[in-house]
């Protein structure tokens, strides 16, 4: 099975798993598909880049809105609809209609977050009766995986790998039996930074 939108490699949980035999390299995919996925859940966001068209996005003021993480300006396309009859008829131009934010971020290395006004228009408000919202087009996500997640991911691959091995969460060895954890704390602690307030 290949890997599709994975946050670390096949190669890189072998060898953390010192592992060099391609046995179990379609669990081993299989397993970093999964914690890649769970990432994104803990996360409530996504870490690889996808080109979409999102309409209608609603703005709760007149000169700034909130979306998605936007991965870079390349090909980011914003289109407002003055007539409010759900045609986008209206292109806004990048530094001269408006900016993105945070203004450093390609130099932070994280995403777009926010789209302000600095021109003539506003945004529609989403409170009025006539508000077909914003149409944006764009990169969604990040440019590049942080390193934090892809440790993670590593260690999740790892956990998840190891669980066909434990039966009802059950590891035994020899003659013992330990329980394992719902949570992994370094897992936790890796992804914290990265997780969106207001996500369980």
């Amino acid at each position: 099975m290949a890997i599709t939108n994975g946050y670390c490699t096949l190669a890189e949980v072998k060898a953390a798993l010192r592992l060099s035999d391609a046995i179990d390299d379609t669990l081993i995919e299989n397993s970093i598909e999964g914690a890649s996925r769970r990432i994104d859940g803990y996360c409530g966001r996504f870490f690889y880049k996808t080109a979409a068209t999102a309409v209608p996005l609603f703005a709760h003021d007149a000169y700034r809105l909130m979306t998605s993480d936007i991965a870079t300006t390349s090909g980011l396309i914003v289109k407002i609809d003055d007539a409010g009859d759900g045609t986008y008829d209206t292109t806004l131009t990048l530094n001269t209609d408006y900016i993105v934010e945070p203004t450093d971020y390609a130099i932070l290395g994280r995403p777009i977050r926010t789209l302000t006004m600095i021109g003539g228009y506003t945004f529609p408000m989403f409170y009025l009766p006539t508000n077909t919202g914003v149409q944006v087009t764009a990169q969604w996500g990040w440019n590049a995986v942080p390193d934090d997640v892809r440790e993670a991911c590593v260690l999740l691959s790892i956990r998840q790998f190891a669980r066909y091995n434990a039966a009802l969460g059950v590891m035994a060895f020899a003659d013992m039996a330990i329980t394992v954890r719902a949570v992994d704390p370094d897992v936790r602690d890796l992804l914290q930074p990265y997780k969106l307030l207001g996500v369980a």
